[in-house]
């Protein structure tokens, strides 16, 4: 029910900062390189006897925007349904793909810097939907809500726009799972590089 809750209340308060948002409005979508913190492996004996640090490899995202305009910075909300995946080798030598799916919804504060460039920052609201390690049964993440950060620059040129950000999660999420008795735990904080076109539907045609 906790989660259901969260969900919905997450999903409200963003509805509202994007209709809110009434100097734009839009769609968006973009691919990412994205990588995960580390696997580790406990056992009673030793503290830590396997850390690997994954591989990253390519994810996506799609969702909606709403822009807010205050003169020379503007106010972004953004509602995304987000996939990242990495791969991981286990300590019996197999390589597996770690994917998560979540809904962010950033909170980006821009600047207008000259002409269409833009620069902006701000807090991304996590909330993770799924984690799923190919071949083994893993357990749910810690906390299935955490914030990251976006750091970025963009164009606007027309009714299209054209972003690059980086994406960090803040603070470590760990899932976890036991095999053979040994427990494994796997940092589920994403750390993206994240490339994305927009459009927008309130724009209208130069």
């Amino acid at each position: 029910m906790k989660k259901k809750s969260f969900l919905f209340s997450m999903l409200f308060l963003a509805s509202i900062m994007l209709v809110n948002a009434q100097n734009d409005f839009g769609i968006k979508g973009g691919l990412s390189y994205n990588t995960n913190g580390d696997l580790k492996e406990f056992t009673s004996e030793v503290d830590n006897i396997y850390k690997n640090e994954g591989k990253g490899k390519s994810g996506f995202n799609v969702g909606f925007y709403g822009k807010l305009d205050l003169g020379g910075i503007y106010i972004r909300p953004e509602l995304l349904y987000t996939k990242t995946t990495s791969e991981y080798e286990l300590n019996t030598g197999n390589t597996e793909d770690y994917k998560i799916s979540k809904l962010d919804v950033p909170v980006l504060v821009g600047f207008k810097v000259i002409g269409p460039l833009n620069i902006f920052a701000g807090p991304a609201f996590q909330y993770i939907l799924d984690n799923d390690l190919e071949g083994v049964s893993i357990g749910d993440v810690e906390n299935e809500y955490s914030v990251g950060v976006n750091i970025g620059a963009s164009l606007e040129i027309g009714r299209f726009g054209f972003d690059v950000r980086y994406e960090r999660g803040l603070s470590e999420n760990e899932a976890e799972w036991t095999d053979a008795g040994e427990t494994f735990t796997l940092d589920s904080r994403p750390e993206q590089l994240i490339f994305s076109l927009s459009y927008s539907l309130s724009k209208k045609n130069n």
